[in-house]
């Protein structure tokens, strides 16, 4: 029997063209999808050689036209790695145009964008798919499976952060500081994922943001006259000093109430000094709780509040056992660890199983999920700006 075969072309390249790259390529190697992936065509703008990047990462074609790429009838997935504000235009084209489309998260910089994307996924009858990749932590997708089989119980706490400590007064201005460019700032970049991991692994939905605070700490950064990437001021000694606005946030935090009557608080930091990329949750019911801290991705911390008071305590898993962890049978023997870079490869396997008319192993987040997030984020903002509680249902 032939394999089927689906060209992919990548809209943008950067930190996440490379892992996206990396996980089409690597994604026949350690799974067996009934369809097989070819990295097709990658875009890029001229100043950043897309035909360097293709041949690098194993792209057959390289483009500057991004129009142009998306329209190719030869392309089956769209798969958009710009920055925020550029999500919109290709993937409504692509949903258009009958072909499956991928989008790095958040959705889009803007809720409006986000609405019109998930409208169009649905209009056309597509799938579409957000890269909410930490779901395809083994030990996410095992937390996902505990509490859906009631091991937790009633779920009445949630806490979940994510810290990072990168954007001090050395770093200067990128679009990640700007509105138009990124929406917003740790909020959209941070908070859209600890969001998600909340809703998908505690299977409880927002109802009202009761209470936000959103803070810029640095307003002006350096603008750089040459060169490009996470560059610092001092990598840049010799320029002309010309300062821009920053005009999002470097930290936004806000509390919610669930439709279950859980509540929870959410933190999401680029001032966080000291801390890399830390983030996780906490999920306490009625039965036991669960902990998750990226810094430690393949543990699952665990409590029992059913077993005999004397022998209560938090244990720790380690989400390494094929048999009963979500995708690690595919890697390595138990115990062998796995990294950041597999759980893209994770979830290009469960694209291709839905488009073969499977069953994901763990449930994707599509257009319609995605905006769903993009709503909670869009009512902190509101919340934190008018200094109130906002209901969801008034966030459309």
């Amino acid at each position: 029997m032939t394999q089927k075969k689906i060209n992919v072309a990548m809209i943008g390249q950067g930190f996440m063209g490379r892992s996206h790259s990396n996980a089409w390529s690597q994604v026949q190697k350690f799974f067996d999808p009934e369809i097989m992936p070819t990295l097709h065509t990658v875009y890029g703008m001229e100043a950043e050689k897309p035909e360097i990047f293709a041949k690098r990462w194993g792209w057959q074609n390289a483009s500057t036209n991004w129009e142009e790429t998306v329209q190719n009838p030869e392309i089956g997935i769209v798969d958009i790695v710009t920055p925020n504000f550029m999500h919109a235009p290709p993937a409504k084209m692509a949903l258009a145009a009958g072909k499956v489309c991928c989008c790095e998260k958040p959705i889009s910089a803007t809720l409006q964008d986000a609405r019109e994307m998930a409208e169009a996924a649905t209009k056309h009858n597509i799938p579409s798919f957000v890269w909410y990749i930490y779901r395809r932590c083994p030990a996410v997708a095992y937390a996902h499976e505990l509490i859906k089989a009631g091991e937790l119980g009633d779920i009445l706490h949630i806490r979940a952060t994510y810290l990072q400590g990168w954007a001090d007064e050395t770093i200067p201005m990128r679009w990640r500081f700007k509105k138009e460019l990124a929406g917003s700032g740790a909020h959209g970049d941070l908070n859209a994922h600890i969001t998600d991991m909340a809703r998908f692994v505690a299977g409880v939905e927002v109802e009202e943001i009761c209470g936000a605070i959103s803070k810029t700490f640095i307003k002006k950064r350096r603008i750089m006259q040459t060169g490009t990437g996470r560059m610092t001021i001092d990598q840049c000694e010799g320029e002309e000093e010309i300062y821009d606005d920053v005009t999002v946030d470097d930290a936004v935090l806000y509390l919610a109430k669930f439709t279950n009557g859980a509540i929870g608080s959410f933190e999401a930091t680029r001032r966080a000094t000291g801390n890399k990329n830390t983030h996780g949750f906490e999920i306490n019911g009625t039965k036991g709780s669960l902990k998750f801290c990226f810094d430690r991705m393949n543990e699952l911390q665990y409590y029992d509040a059913r077993v005999p008071a004397g022998i209560q305590g938090w244990r720790t898993i380690l989400c390494t056992h094929g048999t009963d962890h979500p995708y690690v049978k595919n890697w390595w023997p138990d115990g062998h660890v796995i990294g950041y870079e597999h759980t893209f490869t994770n979830m290009a396997y469960d694209i291709l199983r839905v488009m073969n008319g499977e069953e994901p192993i763990i449930p994707l987040a599509t257009f319609e999920d995605a905006y769903q997030t993009q709503r909670i984020l869009e009512a902190a903002l509101i919340a934190a700006e008018e200094k109130r509680f906002v209901k969801l249902d008034d966030v459309r």
